[in-house]
């Protein structure tokens, strides 16, 4: 999709974006949506980092589903991260599909999609294009980044890649490196999108064909990690679906498999099977102290940045080992970091719900970061007088 219903940043031949592979992208653009406005400071901006599957659209309706944005529980009018109060800038992530450059944009030298002649792309380079859209919007420093999963490997990413731009920083339900049980799970998911004969070695839009099958068994595969057994078995147990007794066949004679059907054949209409492939893939490579002699401490070495890292405790996705992780290292280097492990039964999707520790503990962040800044605060009333 080249052209968004979104905002759009174009950047041309004379300014490249630098890949951690090696290479460089030119033209490119990033897709993104902004909410509330900037003050004369410029110094109430927020970035919004979004999660695998996400997209621009946090707190806006989306117009390829029509739904409500993915995280408007947490961003909007009075909420947590109060639009009211504050600039919300939230982009499409690079290798994405819905308007930042991606596989299924056009490449500018063959005038055709890129496929996979598109580099592969790190978290490295989805922030690095967002550092250049933040500097293209004229803002110096963010108040803060904010996200969760790959949002929150992003927050991590900008933390350490930009601790002067940065002055707080929301890590959420997310840790410094992918771990061995998740890569697996991602290539379960990648290898049911390339086994589909409609895949077509990447090259499906040329012969107008989607593998819709594969990357359908790719989310069902993925969405069971991002919920807890115990919500799956309060949710669904085994309970059947639209019949009394069970067929001895094959259809989808339990709920859960009813409901995970829908997830897959849902999320076809809206992603992009390669840009599955690229965004899985940048989460898979991410080591945040890899790049620091694999001490992660040394990632925050110096920080002035305000950390708060939030888990849940039935998230065993991202549990709360690793953000424990970043928190001893945030401590080792000397950071200003509050920690707080929400009790909830919803696994790893409690970040995108209404969970109301998880709300209260944003708001209250982000009000003491406020004050700390000088800027109004969630809550609070008129600006206050300069």
């Amino acid at each position: 999709m080249d052209m968004p219903a979104s905002k759009l940043m174009r950047f041309g031949p004379d300014n490249p974006l630098r890949l951690d592979e090696g290479t460089e992208i030119a033209p490119w653009q990033i897709a993104y949506e902004t909410y509330g406005e900037l003050n004369a400071d410029k110094t109430n901006a927020i970035l919004v980092c979004h999660a695998l599957t996400g997209d621009q659209y946090a707190a806006s309706e989306n117009p390829v589903t029509g739904k409500p944005g993915w995280w408007s529980v947490m961003v909007g009018p009075g909420r947590p991260v109060d639009t009211d109060k504050y600039f919300v800038i939230c982009a499409n992530v690079l290798g994405g599909c819905l308007g930042t450059t991606g596989p299924a944009s056009t490449n500018p030298e063959t005038n055709e999609v890129y496929g996979l002649d598109l580099p592969v792309v790190t978290i490295g380079d989805m922030v690095r294009s967002q550092a250049k859209l933040v500097e293209a919007l004229g803002i110096d420093t963010l108040f803060a980044v904010v996200g969760g999963s790959m949002g929150g490997m992003q927050v991590l990413q900008w933390a350490s890649a930009y601790p002067d731009k940065v002055f707080a920083a929301v890590p959420i339900a997310t840790g410094p490196r992918h771990s061995s049980q998740n890569i697996a799970f991602h290539e379960v998911g990648r290898q049911a999108v390339m086994a589909d004969p409609d895949w077509c070695h990447g090259q499906y839009a040329k012969y107008g064909k989607r593998p819709t099958k594969g990357l359908s068994v790719a989310r069902m595969a993925a969405h069971i990690t991002y919920m807890s057994d115990e919500s799956l078995h309060s949710k669904f147990g085994r309970n059947l679906q639209d019949r009394s007794a069970i067929t001895f066949g094959f259809d989808a004679d339990f709920q859960i498999e009813s409901y995970l059907r829908h997830q897959g054949m849902t999320f076809v209409d809206r992603f992009d099977a390669n840009s599955y492939l690229y965004v899985t893939r940048a989460m898979d490579y991410f080591d945040l102290a890899a790049a620091h002699g694999g001490k992660l401490a040394n990632a925050f070495l110096h920080t002035k940045t305000r950390f708060c890292v939030m888990s849940f405790t039935t998230d065993w996705l991202f549990p709360t080992s690793e953000s424990k992780d970043v928190v001893r290292a945030l401590n080792a280097a000397g950071a200003n970091v509050s920690f707080v492990e929400i009790e909830s039964s919803r696994g790893h999707d409690a970040f995108l719900l209404d969970e109301a520790e998880l709300l209260k503990t944003m708001r209250g962040f982000l009000t003491g970061a406020s004050r700390a800044r000088g800027i109004p605060a969630p809550g609070d009333g008129n600006e206050p007088q300069r």
